[in-house]
């Protein structure tokens, strides 16, 4: 086991790069084994839910390599098996292989998913568009079962009742070879969708409107291998935004798409926060005068649900009364009562955050209750006065490379340290 130690009240300076994009590359990775030939991904981020898709792959005896941010799945000689249930539990965009076993083996076979719980997150929507696509689909001992008729997958016109960037994904992947025509409406519009149809597209599928509400995908026979380079991490950028305001001196965040965090960037402006906004990076000096703003998380392009843990801290910093309301998973509260150890006049009513500003933190030990919690907390430890201790670590390397080196190199007292297991 590992802990995250910080001593906080360090000023940060300098320069961080941001890592491919972990929603897109959890995707990417199992639309990759839809090739007859070797595809390879550039700008994949160190995280352990990469590691985890790629023991996967190996399970299903797809040659990989992973070097230098670069990583080739080479699915020549790929098998269909089911899925070990174990390896699934962990992370939850392992769905994924759903909609790609489907269409490459016309079946499948895979555990029910995992990841960071934060209430409930049913897969309805993928079962309702792989049966749209003619697939049979039981659930069966926490594995869903998947297999197409004899002739295979048929298009189908598919409305999403809710906007739901997996499931999405998940009907594009199995709707790419199925016989004519398959139109998504109501689709998610998230960049990480158009990422992953910019990759599909150029291993030979004809998909169109990635981006808008509306999808339509021409099946096609095979596709083949390319070389693609993931886009930039939104919620990486984010996440590096809101600590450079909150306890920076002139951060330069780069390898940063503005038009996929304006929901962000707009929030960030309305606090006072001081930012010179480049082509590919943003400048944040120090902003000592921020004022509180209410946060309402929406579908893309509104305010990204996986931001608001990530702002929160920088909200306990400004002056005034800010509110959080999250459309999209009403239980992503979690970091609240850990704030409130801190510090942090922080309250949940009703599935809504209060945030009373601005509060001294003082260090304490703490535990990431989830991914984005966890980032939440270590803005919090890098801004309290004190050691920090975060406990539950492997939550915050599942979705961010190298996060302490990137924070020692702008100069924060931070450091992994290994816990005996008390199991």
């Amino acid at each position: 086991m590992k802990n995250i130690v910080i001593e906080g009240g360090k000023t940060l300076r300098g320069e961080v790069m941001i890592s491919g994009a972990k929603n897109s590359t959890v995707a990417l990775i199992p639309a990759a084994i839809l090739a007859n030939e070797p595809v390879i991904l550039d700008g994949v981020p160190e995280i352990q839910d990469v590691y985890a898709l790629i023991d996967i792959l190996k399970d299903y005896h797809v040659d990989v390599t992973f070097e230098d941010n670069t990583l080739t799945i080479d699915p020549t000689n790929m098998v269909s098996i089911p899925m070990p249930t174990g390896k699934i539990k962990s992370m939850r965009a392992s769905y994924y292989f759903m909609g790609a076993t489907l269409a490459k083996f016309g079946e499948g076979v895979v555990g029910l998913p995992g990841g960071c719980f934060l209430g409930p997150r049913p897969i309805d929507q993928h079962i309702k568009g792989f049966e749209a696509l003619g697939a049979n689909v039981t659930n069966e001992m926490g594995a869903i079962y998947l297999s197409a008729k004899e002739k295979g997958l048929e298009g189908a016109r598919i409305y999403m009742d809710v906007v739901s960037i997996g499931a999405t994904i998940n009907v594009l992947l199995a709707a790419v070879r199925a016989n004519g025509k398959t139109i998504i409406e109501n689709a998610a519009r998230e960049p990480e969708i158009i990422d992953v149809v910019t990759l599909l597209n150029k291993m030979g599928a004809n998909i169109k409107g990635a981006g808008t509400s509306v999808i339509r995908i021409e099946g096609v026979d095979q596709l083949h291998g390319c070389r693609h380079t993931i886009i930039p991490d939104r919620i990486e950028a984010g996440t590096y935004l809101s600590i450079a305001a909150a306890v920076g001196d002139g951060v330069l965040v780069k390898n940063v798409i503005f038009e996929h965090i304006e929901g962000l960037i707009a929030k960030m402006d309305e606090m006072g926060v001081n930012m010179e906004i480049g082509e590919e990076d943003i400048l944040v000096k120090a902003s000592p005068n921020l004022k509180a703003v209410n946060i309402k998380t929406l579908p893309y392009p509104g305010f990204a649900t996986d931001l608001q843990q990530p702002l929160t801290p920088l909200l306990i910093k400004a002056v005034g009364q800010a509110r959080i309301v999250d459309t999209i998973y009403p239980k992503r509260v979690n970091h609240i009562p850990e704030l409130k150890r801190m510090g942090a006049d922080a309250r949940v009513e009703n599935d809504v955050i209060t945030l009373v500003g601005p509060s001294k933190l003082k260090g304490c030990e703490v535990s990431a209750s989830d991914l984005r919690a966890g980032a939440c907390l270590v803005i919090a430890g890098l801004m309290a006065e004190g050691t920090t201790t975060i406990s539950n670590v492997d939550h915050i390397l599942r979705g961010y490379s190298n996060i302490v080196e990137k924070l020692q190199a702008l100069g924060a007292d931070i450091k992994m340290v290994e816990v005996a297991d008390n199991d």
